[in-house]
């Protein structure tokens, strides 16, 4: 499917190229590693690399996620869009000798915005630093933590939610790994499909179930006094009041303090990144994308105070990669 990109500057992936000291080898090269390292799906081979420097092939999402962890730069900053609010199209300074874990860290947190009500992004930001520094020996934070990260399908979540799980050392439930299988034959037994998502059958009789799972073992760890993040779309949860209401007062009692994160996203990255894991209970999404989309509520956001994480475009996820590279000691 051709896709326009109007603002896609080829001749800077050169430019940075060129400025590292690198071939097209050599950035090829490059670029395998992180892809090993990283699991990204790309071959990484220099007519490719030539391709997307002389403005012949855009690069794919993986491709882009590489380039932004070798060159420690963005999206906008490597030519591929344009800058969004508040996010830099300059090009940074260089820096010599080992990099500040604590400030790429800060700087791949730096999507997580106010969304409503009375929350402390900034607090949560240090509970995060704190219990990666904890790993090394210094105290963690009172109190278990229990993260909410909703979003639609194909916003990012995961991502985000595993990257703070790496960072904390809290388990991240998602509720696909824990339930799915066992959801794909409850709904055959029912009488329905495996991998539907869409029908009265699967939201009436089975989603209850899923959720109820995912809080179940969300409760074990609260009790254990363990913080943890939950993996899950939250759409109709997050829409209704007393939902959220009834969550915080049960993690009240327990003295576990809520942090809902609603991540947002644009429909034609959401798609992008649905094509690309090609699941089968997104086949119905895809075959019918149009209805789909018309069916978002992209306005939605969780009932109470909130996190909302900017994930336009791929930027958020684009800088937890540029972290994940640093922290697993990536170079040039």
């Amino acid at each position: 499917m051709s896709r326009n990109h109007p603002h896609w500057k080829p001749e800077l992936l050169r430019q940075r190229r060129e400025a590292a000291g690198l071939t097209l080898e050599g950035a090829g090269e490059k670029l395998r590693e992180i892809a090993e390292r990283h699991r990204f799906n790309i071959a990484a081979n220099f007519q490719t690399i030539w391709a997307h420097e002389n403005g012949r092939v855009y690069p794919g999402p993986h491709y882009r996620r590489a380039y932004t962890c070798l060159y420690r730069m963005n999206e906008a900053q490597l030519g591929f869009r344009e800058a969004l609010p508040g996010e830099s199209a300059a090009v940074p300074p260089a820096t010599e000798g080992l990099p500040d874990y604590a400030e790429t860290i800060r700087r791949a947190l730096g999507s997580l915005r106010p969304g409503a009500g009375r929350i402390d992004v900034d607090e949560f930001r240090d509970r995060v630093l704190d219990a990666w520094k904890s790993r090394a020996g210094t105290a963690p934070p009172d109190g278990p933590t229990v993260v909410l990260v909703g979003g639609y399908a194909g916003s990012g979540k995961s991502e985000i939610a595993k990257f703070l799980g790496s960072l904390t050392g809290w388990p991240v439930l998602d509720k696909d790994s824990l339930t799915r299988h066992l959801v794909d034959q409850l709904l055959i037994a029912l009488g329905g499909e495996a991998h539907d998502r869409s029908s009265r059958l699967y939201l009436e009789k089975v989603r209850p179930l899923e959720y109820r799972c995912l809080l179940e073992a969300t409760w074990d760890n609260v009790d254990c006094g363990t913080s943890v993040i939950l993996d899950a779309p939250f759409i109709a949860e997050y829409a209704r009041a007393e939902w959220m209401t009834r969550f915080h007062n049960r993690c009240r009692s327990k003295r576990a303090t809520v942090v809902p994160i609603w991540v947002h996203c644009d429909t034609e990255s959401m798609r992008e990144y649905i094509e690309f894991r090609s699941a089968a209970r997104d086949a119905a999404k895809m075959e019918a994308w149009d209805d789909y989309v018309a069916s978002l509520d992209l306005g939605l956001r969780p009932h109470g105070p909130h996190i909302v994480v900017d994930n336009t475009f791929g930027s958020a996820v684009a800088l937890i990669d540029e972290a994940r590279h640093v922290l697993g000691g990536g170079d040039l």
